[in-house]
């Protein structure tokens, strides 16, 4: 599975904040497939960067949103914290978006 613009630069941005490194997808559930895209599995929060929104992607129409819903759903139900950014949403303000992250993980970043 290839890395997405947005999938590069989230990942760019944990380095660049000296964040814990998150595992790359992250396969959370015992019998389904589904996988997050950045996860800090002993703390239980996961990232997904959802692509396509402007362009009829397969996250943002009927049957591919059915499936995330479920997904994001059945992870909730076990305890997780996920956060769902677009690649905009981290261009715009990735600090904000970072520190949401950085609270659910607890760690301290560096300036």
């Amino acid at each position: 599975m290839g890395k997405s613009d947005g999938e590069q630069y989230f990942a760019q941005l944990c380095r660049t904040l000296k964040m814990p490194e998150p595992q790359r997808e992250y396969r959370f559930h015992p019998t389904r497939r589904w996988r997050f895209d950045f996860a800090w599995p002993e703390k239980k929060v996961a990232v997904e960067i959802e692509g396509g929104v402007y362009i009829d992607g397969r996250h943002t129409r009927g049957k591919g949103y059915e499936c995330d819903l479920e997904k994001y759903n059945a992870a909730v139900a076990d305890g997780w914290k996920v956060f769902r950014f677009t690649p905009g949403m981290l261009r715009k303000d990735p600090a904000g978006c970072m520190a949401q992250v950085k609270i659910a993980i607890k760690t301290e970043m560096e300036d």
